[in-house]
């Protein structure tokens, strides 16, 4: 992912979230710099996610809907969350342009990931997402 002999961010991943988010190059490296402090390895596991997230919402339990989250934003299906797949998902939910944020929704509610959302995935999301919302609000 990065340049390893001095874990700086490579070129290529700085140069394509630049074109694909509203960030900065100073921005981006400052991002990068946080990410490697909290996941040295370069990358956030499922259960990490879920702990983060957990934080968010402390009195309620937003596994099963932190779970789905992660699955959308975790584009290789690799089980963890690289830092452009990290930014990515920041720049989406936070100021990304409609079009990629009905993308990114399509993908949470495909449970199954084959294309098509079905009324048993719809139900499946609506009923963890609101559990989540009541406990935020």
């Amino acid at each position: 992912m990065g340049n390893t002999k001095s874990g700086a961010l490579s070129k290529e991943i700085l140069e394509d979230l630049k074109l694909n988010t509203k960030y900065s190059e100073d921005e981006l490296c400052n991002w990068y710099e946080s990410f490697k402090k909290q996941c040295p390895d370069g990358k956030i596991t499922r259960p990490d996610f879920e702990k983060i997230y957990a934080n968010f919402f402390p009195n309620s339990d937003p596994q099963t809907y932190a779970r789905h989250v992660f699955r959308s934003f975790d584009t290789n299906d690799d089980g963890t969350l690289d830092f452009r797949e990290y930014i990515i998902a920041l720049h989406l939910t936070s100021s990304g342009k409609t079009n990629l944020k009905l993308e990114w929704a399509f993908s949470l509610f495909d449970v199954d990931r084959n294309g098509e959302v079905s009324k048993v995935e719809v139900l499946e999301i609506i009923s963890v997402s609101t559990v989540w919302y009541l406990a935020f609000y």
